[in-house]
This record gives structure tokens, sequence and C-alpha cells, in this order.
């Protein structure tokens, strides 16, 4: 096994270490351990861990909600600053309402604006307005900041090759 599981998913310890008694939470060889102990259970563990870390480090101080980031990025880096709002949607994790009432708060601050899609008059398409554009240049200015203090300067150039290949590789095969 080359993955350490210490650090990954201890509820015994860490009910010990808050006083509760562990007797009302576990029950000592209810779990399987093989698989508790599992390496893609660490891997993972590590992945989500890593994520939690770094996501609140990389959006501090971008002057928007990261909701409100992730959507003004997505049509940023869109072709004509525009997307369906269904597409936009998918790519930013919402369901179709949530996305709705979303976008219209975004849209209420004048980040983003609906125009009808002219391939499809059923569908609208969300499109980045210059005002949505200048707050996307600021809070990708801390963002990229945050991006190289807290990822890419503690990886090699070859590790960040390495580690854009493997989530490519894991986007496109669970897309």
């Amino acid at each position: 096994m080359c993955l350490s599981t210490q650090t990954i998913y201890l509820p015994l310890q860490s009910l010990q270490e808050q006083s509760l008694p562990v007797s009302k939470f576990w029950h000592s060889g209810e779990v399987n351990e093989q698989l508790l102990n599992d390496e893609d259970v660490t891997l993972f563990g590590l992945f989500v861990e890593a994520h939690a870390c770094i996501k609140p480090l990389v959006n501090r101080d971008i002057g928007i909600p990261d909701t409100w980031f992730e959507v003004l990025l997505r049509l940023g880096r869109t072709p004509g600053h525009r997307m369906r709002m269904t597409d936009l949607a998918d790519a930013v994790s919402f369901s179709s309402g949530g996305f709705t009432r979303l976008a219209d708060r975004i849209e209420r601050e004048g980040l983003i604006r609906r125009e009808p899609d002219p391939r499809d008059r059923r569908a609208a398409l969300a499109v980045l307005t210059e005002q949505g554009g200048e707050a996307l240049n600021k809070a990708l200015t801390a963002h990229v900041s945050h991006l190289r203090s807290h990822v890419t300067s503690v990886l090699s150039a070859e590790d960040r090759c390495h580690f854009a290949r493997i989530l490519r590789t894991l986007r496109d095969a669970n897309q």
C-alpha cells in the first residue's frame, strides 16, 4: 500500500478526543477493517480533504460569492462569453431551479444578463456583462495569486502536468 491511512476518517479517535461516549456511536467489529483501510478509500479521502482545505484559501478575497465566481469564470472562459442556462447549471453542478435562483441574484447585480437562444426559442443564454467581466477580472486577480501560493508553488512543474492529466482523466471518464 502506497498511501497512509493515518489521517483519513478517524471517527473513533475523533469521538475520544471530544470525550464523547464512544459506545453510543461505535461498536467494534461492525466495520469491515479491510474496506475501511482500502487504498481507494484513502485516495478519495485525500482528494476530498485537499479540496476542502484548498477551496476556501483560493477563493479568499475575491469580492463575490464563490458560486457567483464559478458562474462568471465559466462564462468568461466560453467563446462569446455566453452559455445556455441549462449547460451552465450543469457546469456548476446546480439543479435547474437552483441555478435559476442563483442567476436571478447575479443578474440583479448586473453581472450577467439573459438573452433568448437564437437556435432554440425555448432556451435562454446567460451572457457575461461588462460589469460582470470587471468583477471577474478583480476576482481572478486574487484567485490566481492564491492559487499560486497554495497550489502551484507547492508542486513541481512535472507534478502540475501529472495532476492536470489525472484530473482530466477523472473528469472525462465520469461525464
